[in-house]
């Protein structure tokens, strides 16, 4: 939760930039446009949405800058709103769990303890992964097991992930487990055979649901959506249970 609200810092920078093109759109318009761009691509790494700013750009006779600069400036923006945030985590004024989705952390020691090994996906740039992962003191649970965006594109996606982890531990189908909010994780887990949580948490009031998140999800191919780890006990003892299995 350390990046709550980043949708909203990516949708106002990208309205920024194409309003400076003259057209016959609206500022409403253009900001449906935009906000559907960003939720159809959230799950994949960000230089994604960047890459769509570019063609809409391009599209309205404007020579784009590279999808690269683009992500920085978004990147520049987001850390200014959320810099008293990760100062309080490093400073000790806040606790690690404030920032994490209710239970997450218990939940992440019964994985643990019912031995499965953790890997953690993101399409966030990888050195703000390691680092917050690091603030909120979760990064001993995956040890070197956390992969995220770099800036060749072409070098990291889910898939690709997900597809290692298959090879290393030479994997069947539903011996893959995954939770995630997002629409990518959740397809490409389906299209290797895997097991899909969806979690549609209400990130301004975590532990409810977000209905369009949970929707999206369903689309996806979610087997479960849940709303947070409230009920993770019971959620366990079905996921892990033999006749599950």
């Amino acid at each position: 939760l350390i990046r709550t609200g980043w949708q909203d810092v990516m949708i106002e920078m990208m309205v920024d930039v194409l309003s400076e093109y003259a057209t016959e759109e609206t500022p409403e318009s253009i900001s449906l446009l935009v906000k559907d761009c960003v939720d159809r691509l959230t799950g994949k790494q960000t230089i994604y949405q960047m890459i769509r700013l570019a063609e809409e750009v391009k599209k309205r006779g404007g020579k784009p800058e590279d999808p690269l600069q683009y992500k920085r400036r978004y990147h520049d923006r987001l850390m200014n709103k959320i810099a008293e945030r990760r100062e309080s985590l490093r400073s000790g004024r806040r606790d690690p769990d404030d920032f994490l989705m209710p239970g997450s952390r218990h939940f992440l020691k019964k994985l643990c303890e019912a031995g499965l090994s953790l890997y953690l996906a993101s399409g966030t740039d990888l050195e703000y992964v390691r680092e917050e992962a690091e603030l909120l003191q979760i990064a001993d649970f995956f040890d070197e097991r956390i992969y995220a965006a770099v800036d060749r594109v072409e070098d990291f996606s889910k898939a690709q992930v997900l597809e290692q982890i298959f090879s290393k531990h030479a994997l069947q189908g539903p011996e893959l487990l995954s939770f995630g909010d997002g629409y990518v994780e959740i397809l490409n887990t389906k299209q290797v055979g895997g097991i899909a949580i969806g979690v549609a948490s209400d990130e301004f009031r975590p532990g409810r649901t977000n209905e369009w998140k949970r929707n999206r999800l369903i689309q996806a191919g979610a087997d479960l959506v849940i709303p947070g780890f409230s009920e993770q006990e019971e959620l366990l003892s079905f996921l892990l249970s033999p006749e599950y299995v």
